[in-house]
């Protein structure tokens, strides 16, 4: 009944002495040390590919060792064998402290703060109060819900929008194609947290861009490939953006010669809006292992149809 880890190594390594730990019982190898092929019950990664699935002829679960599986081939994994993404709750948790003070960024105009004093300029931008920054955060599942509850403490009017019907008190709530119009115009700060899907590749582009009101800004820390990022650089030229923050990119790393690096009304972070901690990843995966072994639902199970 062994766990195949295959993803960074340093990480890796703490999952080895946390499971030594907690869970003596349960053979940990790490990739490409697999040992016997048909010892390995449960693999976890983040790049899985088809040929390794293959060789693994008694494989039971699939682990991401994150929050998204858009890394991972779902057709290369057979429909019997179930893929779990990460849940563990310092995912949460860090990514609604990348967002509170990103969003906290773009409402008191740190970029242009940090513009004026590279100019060496001493000017003072008017404040607005959080009672007048309308937040909207795309994306209302795990790290969507937890980001738009924290941002409401802070005073912020906030709404969310997601693809199948929410109700969260204090979170004003939309859904469906129809209903993204209406989401955006009330929106000054857009926060993406989307997962990457067919649907969402390329969503925010001109059109969506289009449909904010005049000078609003925007977070993307979702994934990269739903950025156009030549409608984006259009948009902040123009000033229909007025500021944005971007975790993630398309490609990662983003390339030097990128004009993303160098607009006067971007600030980049190298997609650690959120990272997997080994202490309570280990406990997730634990925690799912009991549960396929006592027939019980699993959390994180990903929906093959959505792709999340």
């Amino acid at each position: 009944m062994t766990l195949l880890y295959k993803s960074e190594a340093t990480r890796g390594r703490e999952w080895r002495r946390l499971l030594a730990e907690k869970t003596p019982d349960l053979p940990f190898r790490m990739w490409p040390d697999v040992g016997d092929p048909a010892d390995v019950r449960y693999l976890a990664g983040w790049i899985i590919d088809a040929a390794l699935v293959q060789s693994l002829p008694n494989l039971e679960i699939v682990f991401s060792t994150g929050a998204g599986v858009d890394q991972i081939d779902l057709k290369a994994i057979p429909p019997a064998i179930p893929i779990v993404r990460m849940v563990e709750p310092g995912i949460a948790a860090s990514m609604v402290e990348y967002v509170v003070m990103s969003v906290l960024a773009l409402h008191r105009n740190l970029i242009d703060y940090i513009g004026l004093q590279r100019q060496k300029t001493w000017t003072q931008i008017p404040l607005q109060p959080a009672s007048r920054r309308r937040i909207g955060v795309l994306g209302l599942g795990m790290l969507g819900e937890a980001a738009a509850r924290k941002l409401a403490d802070f005073g912020f009017p906030v709404a969310g929008w997601s693809r199948s019907p929410r109700d969260l008190p204090g979170i004003e709530c939309y859904s469906g194609k129809s209903a993204l119009g209406d989401f955006l115009a009330r929106t000054d700060i857009l926060v993406s947290l989307l997962p990457l899907t067919d649907e969402t590749r390329g969503l925010l582009n001109a059109d969506l861009f289009g449909a904010l009101p005049a000078g609003a800004a925007v977070l993307s820390c979702g994934r990269g490939a739903q950025l156009v990022q030549e409608d984006l650089l259009a948009a902040l030229d123009s000033g229909q953006i007025g500021a944005a923050v971007l975790d993630v990119t398309d490609p990662e790393p983003l390339p030097p010669e990128s004009a993303l690096w160098s607009h006067p009304k971007l600030l980049i972070t190298p997609h650690i809006a959120t990272m997997t901690y080994p202490e309570t990843a280990v406990d997730s995966v634990i925690d799912t292992i009991r549960r396929h072994r006592a027939g019980e639902p699993l959390l994180g199970l990903v929906d093959r149809q959505r792709g999340y």
